[in-house]
């Protein structure tokens, strides 16, 4: 079997402090090039040498000089961005880190860009930017619910819209709301937290409930849109493959002008008892194809939490495969 043929580049960055901010502390960001590409590289000063196969010495060049690039231009590199970027370069190699990257969202007030770290986040984006109803698709960890509550802060500030609805149908694995103690509102509360944790994230506590006490941002179960029409609206329903066939139907057809929904959900982490068919489940089979509505599907590769969760999807996954061969 023929050898791999193998390649030598040289690089020079221009500046020292933003080569050392690529580089990371200790040159940790050239360590990941390493191990997760398969090339060697010699850092003197400002200059690289990168040795090995010569399609990874190319790879490895390619985002060494694009992430150099928006270093210059003020991004802020994080150990986990190298990942990104080198998962993304690995599966496109035709995207441009750039586009990904420096699409700012929204600024949280702590004075942190919200942005991408995905192909598919990038995608997801663009959707919510076109289209007036778009589902995300995909495991826990991807981004889906945290993206789509930046949009919606971002239109709200922008006054775009009047006001933020957040949406969760109250279903979860073994419970039942009749056992909860309190109101309903406190009894709904637990399943609402999760939104509560992502608007928390990209605007002052206080801010936030100025907002809900006006009523310009709206935290409620799904059984309270029934009868509903959402006008001027940045309607967001998180958990969406907890609501039945119904449900899903009724949500969508609350939509008012100038109003636009996006729909999260996770089809392996269906939560109904086994005879109810998933909402989302059925408006993927229904509704893909229609203009106007955008279906953007989320895999393990677009994990942003902790490395691990990447790793537990893709075991689950595997465990759920072999199952179903050996069931069939």
């Amino acid at each position: 079997m023929a050898s791999k043929k193998k390649d030598i580049k040289q690089i020079t960055l221009g500046d020292n402090n933003f080569a050392m901010e690529l580089f990371g502390k200790g040159g940790d960001n050239l360590k990941r090039f390493e191990k997760k590409l398969g090339v060697d590289i010699d850092s003197r000063g400002t200059a690289l040498t990168i040795q090995g196969e010569k399609g990874k010495v190319a790879l490895a060049e390619r985002l060494i000089l694009e992430l150099y690039g928006m270093v210059e231009t003020g991004f802020t590199l994080t150990a986990p961005d190298v990942d990104y970027a080198i998962r993304m370069v690995v599966t496109d190699q035709k995207v441009r880190l750039k586009d990904v990257f420096m699409d700012t969202v929204a600024l949280s007030y702590r004075k942190r860009s919200i942005t991408p770290k995905s192909i598919a986040q990038k995608d997801y984006l663009d959707a919510i930017r076109s289209h007036d109803i778009v589902f995300g698709v995909g495991p826990a960890g991807t981004g889906k619910t945290y993206l789509a509550m930046a949009a919606a802060v971002a239109a709200l500030t922008e006054k775009e819209v009047d006001r933020i609805i957040l949406v969760r149908p109250a279903v979860e694995a073994g419970e039942k709301l009749g056992f909860l103690p309190g109101d309903m509102m406190a009894k709904v509360d637990p399943y609402l937290r999760p939104l509560y944790d992502a608007l928390h994230d990209m605007m002052d506590i206080e801010r936030v409930e100025q907002l809900i006490e006006r009523g310009t941002i709206e935290v409620a179960p799904l059984a309270f849109m029934r009868g509903r029409t959402l006008n001027d609206s940045f309607v967001i329903m998180d958990e969406a493959q907890n609501t039945t066939r119904e449900q899903m139907k009724m949500f969508l057809t609350r939509l008012g002008f100038s109003s636009k929904a996006v729909i999260t959900g996770d089809i392996t982490q269906i939560d109904l008892p086994l005879a109810r068919s998933s909402g989302l489940v059925e408006a993927q089979k229904i509704l893909t194809g229609i203009e106007g509505i955008s279906f953007v599907n989320f895999t393990d590769a677009d994990v942003v939490r902790h490395p691990l969760v990447q790793k537990i999807i893709k075991a689950f996954e595997k465990a759920d495969k072999n199952k179903k061969v050996i069931s069939d």
